[in-house]
């Protein structure tokens, strides 16, 4: 039975390959292991279908057989220790890519997420001018120890793993911007991450869908 995950019809990410089954297409197309995305709508995402495989409305979802998993890097995970191409051969390796992975979606993520929100929700607080800098200086602090801990190495602990597919994940939502520019080897580190012909093929899969539905 081929793999079935669930994306968004219409993704608020207009495209830019933020959207969270981008991390689970980019997972597969590394193994290569083929899979089909079920396309669900905001209202089909509340319906209780849906809810029964993801509590709490949201994609992506994960289908094989007769599991079903929700959240991105729990499907990231199991996909790699299914599936050779992920994680190092020896346990000890393994187990500092795994780190790697809850750090990217643990430590990194939450305070750029949380810069993020608060640059599209609060802007027009009193207060959004005062909060800002702080916010900015917790995603500073990550990305200086990140730095120092890649140093002039390509990815984090040895070969490409499922870390390095979810800290570059988080760090896309920085692309662009002066706070990853202030690290040179971030930028490249980005960069090498987003040529991997696997990443390319998951991003076209997932531009396209939103292509097809601007342009419906």
């Amino acid at each position: 039975m081929t793999i079935t995950i669930t994306a968004f019809e219409k993704s608020p990410d207009r495209g830019r390959g933020l959207a969270r089954d981008m991390r689970v297409r980019w997972a597969l197309e590394e193994v290569g292991e083929p899979y089909e995305v079920r396309l669900l709508s905001f209202e089909a995402m509340k319906t209780p279908a849906h809810l029964a495989l993801q509590p709490f409305g949201q994609i992506p979802t994960y289908e094989d057989g007769d599991l079903a998993l929700f959240e991105s890097a729990a499907i990231v995970l199991h996909i790699a220790e299914c599936y050779p191409g992920l994680l190092p051969g020896d346990a000890n390796g393994r187990a500092r890519a795994i780190a790697w992975m809850f750090a990217a979606v643990t430590t990194m993520e939450p305070v750029v997420v949380e810069r993020e929100m608060a640059r599209i929700f609060e802007r027009g607080e009193s207060w959004y001018e005062l909060r800002l800098p702080i916010l900015e200086n917790r995603v500073r602090t990550r990305l200086r120890q990140l730095s120092a801990h890649l140093g002039e190495a390509d990815w984090l602990d040895g070969a490409f793993s499922a870390g390095d597919l979810e800290m570059v994940s988080v760090l896309l939502r920085l692309k662009g911007s002066d706070l990853l520019a202030e690290h040179p080897n971030l930028s490249a580190y980005l960069a090498r991450g987003e040529a991997r012909p696997a990443y390319q093929r998951a991003f076209a899969a997932q531009l396209a869908v939103f292509t097809a539905a601007s342009a419906g």
